[in-house]
């Protein structure tokens, strides 16, 4: 998409919607916003829709106004501003406005008109403007960031009127803003679901379509798949007569010969559905993305396209001391690479949906995904409110419809920590459950609980009714003394013997150590203990660290303080990794390597050997390393390649070894030998080096 400032837009604008069919642009709306608090809750009555406040501040979008500075500890109300010209659109153009994200509550007004509102911190959301823009347009929003009972995410520790949510209460428009100008006709979504066989995959798409003619109008719609290397895999065509208003329609197309997403192949198909009118030119087209693999849980194992898996990875927040939630690309991605650095194949990612970014990075990198909806610590009493439960399923609603074509999202997850464990939760958990699968019947739906391991029967719990249980513990800090840990496992295996287990959460919060180093200290062998404790039960399929870094909360600290960063990550809040994040790449790594020289000469090595042996199901984490590589380099004292050669794993995932003589007359000593096995895009997957004598 193009991204075009509306000053220069103008033209440019006017020649799309008007010069070809199919035409539609983006406007891109971050720039130059004004922004003003609002105390005492005054703006609307002092006529803020439809005028500015002179003092009002210039802000960029994405914005969080509460990143430390004027406005770091407001709760309340604030207001957004925008002005922008724009051509004269035809009678037959669309304008639909688009927010990528605001916290929490919010209300939005175009040239004075109250256009609509919208509850929730983490999803988009649209509004058609059509009828209301003009050549010169105003924008005017009013967000409050303030918790309540009835508000997801809201007060949290079981509903405790004096508690929040465990992360920083980040308001503004934390996404961009943009408007999206099409035609009368326009294809408003696509939902893309497949099931992969032996004879190929079938894939159904799901196309949501909105006309704004009077009348009913003729049309095809035409799917074309995209197979990863560009080229058409597959075509459906359906003739519609299109009504006033949101139409529907599904095409199913099968692929001969899928190409299948996995975790170190993520073979990515593209869908283009094209609107056409009776001469065959194209009146709107939409284009996402998909991936053809299978997912299973079997025998309390989880299986990809067949083969077993066991994996790990972290959770990570959208918070950084320069942002706050308002993340730019290049934090997002640095974020994800360094986790993808650690090994990461599976993650929550955490409490609430993550910028669509994340979900076309974990597609790309083949990690799996558990989104969930931000229900932290609720109480029976809001579980079991039905204005709690409306608001729930109308941000799982957004979350499905918003992320579902990903392969990369595993299983929807409908609560972290909440009362599950009383009659109010069960049935909150059932009726989500249901209502996910009226959605989406797919994939899994699930919850996070910490508090398995108390129950003194599976009936007592929502547990019961999961696809598989999410298990957070933190053995050695709020749950109890280390050893405790194995025990409470094995009673969470008697209490529940048919389900699969992944835990959801583990790791060391600082404010149970005394120094930051005491946390470090603590942090690692947490790693290093439980880690291998868990691998040892088969039925635990995968293994989730808290968290990637160091976070803003109001919650968690010593006696007296209002607000800190939450020692609780593997790397601090200015991301400078601790050693834990050293530990965690150790164990996390996919297969060992062991080097070794040999035949020494002169006190000096003349050989070496090396041996590379891949984790297996015993071991978390665990998966198929088809296609991965090993390349071993020695490198001189200056820091010169003197040689090199590769091996390649075997396709069943068994060991490989090798051995290679070192040049005679090494003039730059002391040298080394650099071993690391590469995935099958290049990235190393672990890497060792030996030093000579």
């Amino acid at each position: 998409m193009n991204r075009l400032t509306t000053r220069i837009a103008g033209a440019a604008l006017l020649l799309l919607v008007c010069g070809g069919v199919g035409a539609a642009t983006r406007v891109d709306l971050d720039a130059d916003w004004r922004f003003h608090t609002d105390p005492a809750a005054s703006g609307e009555r002092s006529n803020w829709t439809s005028s500015t406040p002179a003092d009002a501040e210039v802000v960029q979008l994405p914005h969080s106004w509460n990143v430390p500075g004027k406005h770091y500890d407001y709760l309340g109300i604030a207001w957004y501003f925008r002005e922008f010209d724009l051509p004269k659109l035809p009678a037959d153009a669309s304008a639909l406005l688009n927010f990528g994200a605001t916290f929490y509550q919010a209300r939005i007004w175009v040239n004075g008109v109250e256009v609509g509102s919208h509850e929730g911190g983490y999803s988009a959301y649209s509004f058609d403007v059509t009828k209301l823009l003009k050549e010169r347009n105003r924008i005017a929003v009013a967000i409050d960031n303030r918790p309540a009972m009835i508000a997801i995410p809201g007060f949290g520790a079981r509903g405790d009127p004096k508690a929040w949510y465990d992360w920083w209460d980040y308001g503004g428009i934390t996404r961009s803003v943009w408007l999206d100008l099409r035609g009368a006709l326009r294809v408003d979504s696509q939902f893309i679901r497949s099931q992969v066989a032996a004879g190929g995959a079938t894939v159904k798409d799901r196309v949501a379509f909105v006309s704004g003619a009077k009348a009913p109008q003729r049309a095809t719609l035409l799917a074309t798949a995209h197979a990863p290397d560009g080229s058409v895999a597959a075509r459906q065509s359906l003739a519609l007569e299109i009504r006033p208003g949101t139409n529907e329609a599904t095409l199913s197309l099968v692929i001969p010969k899928p190409v299948l997403w996995d975790l170190d192949h993520p073979n990515l198909y593209r869908m283009t559905v094209e609107l056409l009118d009776g001469k065959g030119r194209v009146l709107d087209r939409h284009v996402d993305g998909f991936g053809l693999r299978t997912l299973e849980i079997r025998d309390r194992h989880l299986l990809l396209n067949g083969a077993r898996v066991r994996l790990t990875g972290m959770t990570r927040h959208a918070d950084s001391p320069w942002e706050g939630a308002a993340e730019t690309r290049g934090s997002m991605l640095h974020d994800w690479d360094d986790m993808r650095a650690l090994g990461m194949h599976l993650t929550r990612p955490v409490h609430y949906a993550p910028d669509p970014l994340v979900l076309d990075y974990a597609d790309r990198n083949g990690i799996l995904l558990i989104p969930e909806i931000p229900v932290w610590q609720a109480s029976e009493a809001q579980m079991s409110d039905p204005r709690y439960l409306e608001i729930a399923k109308s941000q799982m609603r957004e979350l499905i419809l918003q992320l579902g074509n990903h392969p990369s999202v595993f299983a929807w997850s409908v609560a972290n920590e909440s009362a599950t464990g009383t009659p109010g939760g069960i049935a909150y958990f059932r009726a989500m459950r249901d209502f996910i699968r009226g959605i989406d019947p797919t994939r899994p739906v699930t919850f996070a609980d910490d508090n398995l391991p108390k129950l003194t029967a599976a009936s007592d719990s929502a547990a019961q009714d999961a696809d598989f249980l999410m298990m957070n513990e933190y053995f050695g800090a709020w749950h109890g003394p280390r050893e405790a840990l194995g025990p409470a496992l094995d009673k969470v295996d008697s209490l529940f013997p048919d389900k699969m287990v992944i835990i959801s959460e583990f790791g060391f919060p600082g404010i149970f150590a005394k120094t930051a180093a005491e946390a470090e200290q603590q942090r690692v062998s947490i790693f290093r203990e439980q880690l291998p404790e868990l691998a040892k039960r088969d039925w635990i399929a995968g293994a989730i660290m808290w968290c990637y870094q160091d976070y803003k909360s109001r919650r968690f600290f010593w006696p007296g303080q209002e607000d800190a960063v939450f020692d609780h990550g593997v790397v601090d809040a200015n991301r400078q990794r601790k050693p834990s994040w050293f530990a965690w790449k150790e164990l996390n790594e996919p297969a060992r390597i062991d080097a070794r020289w040999t035949d020494s000469r002169d006190g000096q090595p003349g050989a070496f050997s090396i041996a590379i042996t891949p984790n297996d199901a015993t071991q978390l984490p665990s998966q198929p390393l088809g296609g991965f590589t090993v390349l071993w380099q020695l490198i001189d004292a200056t820091n010169h390649e003197m040689a090199r050669g590769e091996l390649q794993l075997p396709r069943d995932g068994g060991a490989v070894t090798g051995a290679a003589r070192v040049p005679e007359n090494i003039e730059k000593k002391p040298f080394r030998l650099v071993v690391s096995l590469r995935r099958p895009d290049g990235s190393a997957a672990a890497t060792r080096e030996l030093a000579s004598p």
